[in-house]
């Protein structure tokens, strides 16, 4: 029996490993392999990841049992079983997922063979194409957006018009005349305010605690709660329109915290709120500061922008948060929970529960209850119903929006947009187009005027005529020639008179601008950093959506391209060899921007 604490919750649960079909030894194994992972510090953290890790040694368990020829020590395992545990799941997605979640589990088991190591070590069955995560199109996610609005907006109105009748219930400024029916609404409305629930008694015919009979009279003992507090179906519309506006992992909004900090100190401006956020793969970098800001989100709104007002609360992830904040505050009381969200609990129809519980798996019900569909219809011509999830959603705001999301440009580049297969012929038609201006403007500016091997044994005897060529004068060209004036790729001819500031000041400029700045001049010494910044751009290709390497790179690196043309290939490829270390850091300071002024 292993005992495992959600982190989060701080509930637990007990796994019993005594229960697996298999040796003693393999159960022994299994367990510490599993306490392995989810011991404290570990990477899983919360419970429902500890129910896949225990779902992975019951499954390995599983498949074990049903061979000839079982294993009884862990030295035992063999690559084959790994094989067979894949081909005895259903469906290629889940099957590779659920090999991935017992490859992880034996990660951290002990007394496994070198070739079951091996095998640990390999990469899983790749995803069918037909199987690959699509994003939305725009407008799918719109229609995604708004079916989340509607079902916000109608929630805040009944809410905050019932709260409205209570408080001037509870005021006297309602009239009373006596009439049953307006009190015994009022009685209900009380209790689902004080105890979440309607009035109820011991009923020995159920042999449990039933509603009273009048109270059908007003509807579902859900209809009833909902009065007050957000349905399921609500909820769930927080949670799928906070996706949409933030674009953060799934995990980090279903778990999001209702205490906060207001940055914008509610001085009426823009309403900003900082939220303390989670994400547990991160491992030490996993709590992280969410801003909400009073900005829309203007990718989501109608297609008309001037129905939506810049204030809108559901066009911004500011006025999503309050007003959420707002509808579930009671609600959190009664279950005295700190988090953002609480909504009615699915139990029974006659005994609904508030709850801060949330699973991704109850958008795709979500999504079917308000029969969204796709903009491609089957063979017959009919809509298709749209394939909702928050995942979903994510890799669609990530790729409209072009920008990484708690995670790293290259897992942008790598894991969301190379694999997405939603857009990509409009996607790689938008980055074509980008590529195409940027590479225009760097042959419009040029390139810079660079200094041949020739030009310096010249400048030793006639300095004047080569600097006339140059246009600069005689001290200049010494100093550049001594190396008084180098930049990173280049030597600055005038510092004071470019273009990149007024004249008389100093350049302020980033390095990257000398290479269409008039007043930047190129040796032969200089030409080793060249190559080496050209070659970490097209590095950077690899690494960064290529949309954003186009907006930000391709200018110039089609600059310095035409630059090294200018010179034989062999002198490229000893200049690349001839770098030294301090080149090399150079470029990586000048490329992180740790050169610039800030």
């Amino acid at each position: 029996m292993v005992r495992c604490f959600d982190e989060a919750t701080s509930t637990f649960k007990d796994f019993d490993f005594a229960r697996l079909d298999v040796s003693v030894q393999l159960r022994e194994m299994l367990a510490a392999a599993f306490a392995a992972r989810t011991a404290p510090g570990g990477k899983l953290t919360s419970m429902a990841s500890m129910h896949l890790a225990y779902r992975a040694a019951v499954q390995l368990a599983e498949h074990v049992a049903t061979l000839v020829w079982r294993p009884v020590l862990p030295e035992h395992l063999l690559p084959e079983h790994l094989d067979g545990v894949l081909a005895s799941r259903s469906g290629p997605v889940s099957a590779a997922r659920d090999l991935e979640h017992v490859k992880l589990l034996l990660a951290h088991a002990e007394g496994l063979s070198e070739a079951m190591r091996g095998k640990l070590g390999e990469k899983g069955p790749r995803r069918l194409e037909g199987q690959r995560k699509e994003s939305l199109s725009r407008a799918e996610w719109k229609r995604v957006a708004e079916a989340a609005r509607a079902d916000l907006r109608a929630a805040a109105a009944r809410i905050r018009g019932h709260r409205e009748t209570l408080r001037a219930w509870r005021a006297g400024e309602l009239p009373d005349d006596g009439d049953l029916v307006v009190q015994r609404r009022m009685e209900l409305m009380e209790s689902v305010d004080r105890a979440g629930d309607v009035p109820r008694a011991w009923a020995e015919c159920h042999g449990r605690e039933a509603p009273l009979p009048w109270v059908k009279r007003y509807g579902e003992v859900a209809d009833v709660v909902s009065w007050l507090h957000l349905s399921q179906r609500e909820a769930l519309a927080g949670v799928v329109l906070m996706v949409v506006l933030t674009g953060e992992n799934p995990s980090v909004i279903l778990s999001m915290p209702a205490a906060h900090h207001r940055a914008d100190g509610y001085t009426g401006d823009v309403g900003t709120a900082i939220v303390a956020g989670r994400k547990p793969r991160r491992d030490r970098h996993q709590h992280m500061s969410l801003v909400l800001s009073e900005v829309p989100d203007w990718i989501s709104i109608p297609d008309d922008p001037q129905s939506v007002s810049t204030r809108d609360e559901l066009h911004t992830a500011f006025g999503l948060y309050t007003l959420l904040h707002e509808l579930t505050a009671r609600s959190r009381e009664l279950i005295s929970s700190e988090r953002l969200l609480v909504r009615q609990a699915q139990g029974t129809p006659s005994r609904p529960q508030l709850s801060e519980r949330f699973s991704a798996e109850m958008i795709r019900p979500w999504a079917r209850a308000h029969e969204l569909v796709a903009d491609k219809k089957d063979a017959k011509g009919k809509p298709v119903p749209l394939r909702v999830t928050l995942g979903i959603i994510r890799l669609t705001h990530v790729e409209l929006h072009q920008r990484p999301v708690a995670h790293s440009e290259r897992t942008l580049a790598t894991t969301y947009l190379a694999r997405n297969r939603g857009n990509l012929a409009e996607y790689q038609k938008v980055v074509a187009d980008a590529l195409a201006t940027e590479v225009a403007k760097a042959k419009v500016r040029g390139v810079m005027a660079a200094f041949t091997e020739d030009d310096l044994r010249r400048a030793q005897e006639k300095p004047e005529e080569v600097a006339t060529a140059y246009a600069v004068d005689v001290a200049t060209l010494k100093r550049m020639i001594d190396g008084e004036l180098d930049t990173v790729m280049n030597a600055c001819a005038d510092n004071a008179g470019g273009q990149h500031a007024p004249v008389g000041q100093p350049c302020r400029a980033s390095f990257m601008q000398c290479l269409d700045c008039p007043c930047a001049r190129a040796l032969p010494r200089h030409l080793p950093v060249q190559v080496l910044v050209h070659d970490r751009l097209a590095e950077r290709r690899s690494q960064l959506p290529a949309l954003q390497w186009a907006q930000r790179f391709a200018a110039p690196h089609a600059q310095l391209a035409d630059l090294l043309s200018r010179h034989p290939k062999t002198a490229v490829d000893d200049a690349r060899a001839a770098a030294t270390d301090g080149d090399r850091a150079l470029v990586t300071r000048f490329l992180d921007r740790g050169l610039d002024l800030r």
